[in-house]
């Protein structure tokens, strides 16, 4: 799961109502890698939560930093 690979890394999660969306933006704060993504409100902070973390995971193997 996500959260094990960031254990012990400070990761900062905003979470921004934009109509009826949510814009979730999480950023690793030692790497300094940011990511964002979109999801509707109904969908609950949980999974927009849980969405950000993988793709911030996504990101940061792509680019060696995990």
């Amino acid at each position: 799961m996500s959260e094990d690979i960031f254990q012990g890394r400070e990761i900062i999660i905003e979470f921004r109502s934009v109509g009826s969306l949510v814009k979730v933006s999480a950023m690793d704060t030692e790497s300094l890698t940011e990511i964002s993504i979109q999801g509707p409100a109904s969908a609950g902070e949980e999974i927009l939560r849980r969405n950000a973390l993988k793709r911030l995971e996504y990101v940061m193997k792509k680019k060696g930093l995990i």
